[in-house]
């Protein structure tokens, strides 16, 4: 074959920059598009953002479009009689320049004071941890208790290590004979004196930490209790010896070797349920993470409205008057910077626009479709996925598909992410369709009317679903149990 130059003609989907930067911003959940508004705010001298108060007006005085014709371009005038220091008499200063000179910011806008962090005389819910605590890690908060301990030199470097050993659930991970070779042999550290600086740990708070396993885990808290707690010994024996068949919840074999009724049983379980297997988790090192609705969904006169959350993101427009300095004719570097610079602020503000409008429109759908979840809960959650929306808005499903990630919805009924609406669906007796988020209901509700002594099993509650018209397999149901959180019915038996 000889190389050769042929011509054809084709159609050819391309993605321009503007498309792409409309795709991104599609998916960008709240805080991420917060961040990115900002960053193009201080990249663009052309945006500027909406005062509060002021009449929103997104109109572009350069604007090419055919619907809107461009602004007449105006030089800016100035003053031919302004006066200058030259030409000011000595008796205009005081009339010209008044005592106080307004400003638009105040002192504590910019620099935080003491009295200005301090709270008003009629705030009554200011709170001092919530405006000052950071988060603290479980390791911190223990050294900080072990400054506090009087101890040798050698036990505090013993003390140290062992924190170090303590996960986040509050237990020790290493053995006391790994933690002993990892010291080095000159120290001279025995294995008691180890086992000693353990047992101080262990009076740390929170109660329980440090433990080897659970049994001494919650032996540590039940020794904190007060001696006339009732019931303390018995608890104390049976996290001791009997922590298996606790575990196994073998009632029987626990009634017989503590030679305990069953009423007095119980009491001793729950004594022992109200201990915390997990000490450390009262820790928490991270900070809370707090959920910005994108969609607010309301009910009026019987109506359901579905209004954007304008707080969230800040309306943009384009600064008119660095835009009155683009020339059209100029070609010089500066103008076309700037023109540049207009241009892309036009596509910018367009594609949060058109952000706004695909989310309006699917989120306008979604509730159109499951107006029986606001109305009644979970249980009347109907079958939709991301085709039937796509239909109705005449999108593609992987539009809808952006736009319901990371989103999230303010209803009556709480916070959901836009996600959360969408389920399969199971076939019913009567021919009709079942999400899979009402079965999950309705099998949250059967565990929770369950009678503890004799837990329904997976093959019950399926029979109980296809006695209510719902065809659902003991497999599936397992799924949909595990997914709620629950345990099988072995685990949820209880001592009545």
């Amino acid at each position: 074959m000889k190389p050769s130059l042929v011509l054809r003609m084709g159609q050819q989907l391309t993605m321009t920059p503007q498309l792409q930067q409309a795709i991104r911003l599609l998916q960008l959940s709240t805080l991420d598009l917060q961040q990115e508004i900002q960053e193009a705010l201080e990249s663009n001298p052309m945006l500027e953002r909406q005062e509060e108060g002021e009449d929103f007006d997104n109109s572009d005085p350069l604007a090419d479009n055919a619907e809107q014709k461009p602004a007449e371009i105006q030089e800016p005038s100035y003053q031919e009689t302004a006066p200058t220091v030259d030409n000011l008499e000595e008796g205009d200063w005081s009339e010209r320049i008044p005592n106080e000179l307004p400003v638009d910011t105040a002192w504590e806008d910019v620099y935080q004071t003491s009295a200005s962090s301090l709270p008003s005389s009629d705030d009554d819910e200011w709170d001092f941890t919530t405006r000052t605590s950071a988060g603290e890690s479980l390791q911190s908060h223990l050294l900080w208790q072990l400054n506090l301990a009087p101890m040798s030199d050698t036990d505090r470097l013993i003390a140290v290590t062992l924190i170090d050993c303590i996960n986040n659930q509050g237990y020790l991970d290493e053995t006391l004979e790994e933690i002993l070779e990892a010291f080095d042999p000159e120290l001279d550290i025995e294995l008691d004196e180890i086992e000693a600086v353990l047992h101080r740990i262990q009076q740390f708070e929170p109660a329980g930490i440090g433990a080897r396993n659970l049994g001494e885990c919650l032996l540590l808290q039940l020794r904190q209790l007060p001696a006339k707690t009732p019931w303390l010994a018995e608890a104390k024996r049976l996290v001791t010896d009997y922590i298996d068949l606790l575990g196994s919840r073998d009632y029987s074999q626990l009634m017989r070797r503590m030679k305990l009724k069953e009423d007095e049983l119980r009491q001793v379980i729950e004594l022992v349920q109200s201990l915390n297997p997990r000490p450390g988790s009262q820790i928490e090192s991270t900070e809370a993470e707090y959920v910005v609705p994108d969609v607010i969904v309301r009910k009026d006169n019987e109506r359901w409205l579905v209004e954007l959350n304008q707080e969230s993101v800040p309306r943009l427009r384009v600064n008119a008057q660095y835009a009155g300095f683009v020339r059209r004719a100029d070609t010089s570097a500066d103008n076309t910077f700037m023109r540049n610079q207009l241009q892309e602020a036009r596509w910018f503000i367009k594609s949060l626009q058109s952000r706004n409008e695909t989310l309006m429109k699917v989120a306008t759908q979604i509730v159109e479709h499951q107006r029986g979840f606001l109305e009644y809960g979970d249980e009347a959650m109907k079958p939709l996925v991301l085709h039937d929306i796509a239909e109705a808005v005449g999108m593609h499903e992987s539009t809808i598909s952006r736009v319901t990630t990371q989103k999230f919805m303010h209803t009556p009924r709480g916070i959901y992410e836009l996600k959360y609406f969408f389920s399969s669906h199971v076939s019913t007796s009567e021919g009709g369709e079942c999400s899979s988020t009402a079965i999950r209901a309705i099998i949250k509700k059967l565990v929770a009317a369950e009678n503890q002594k004799k837990p329904l099993s997976d093959s019950k509650i399926a029979g109980l679903l296809e006695a209510q018209g719902i065809q659902v397999a003991r497999r599936t149901v397992a799924k949909y149990r595990e997914s709620l959180g629950i345990a099988p019915s072995s685990e949820r038996k209880r001592l009545m």
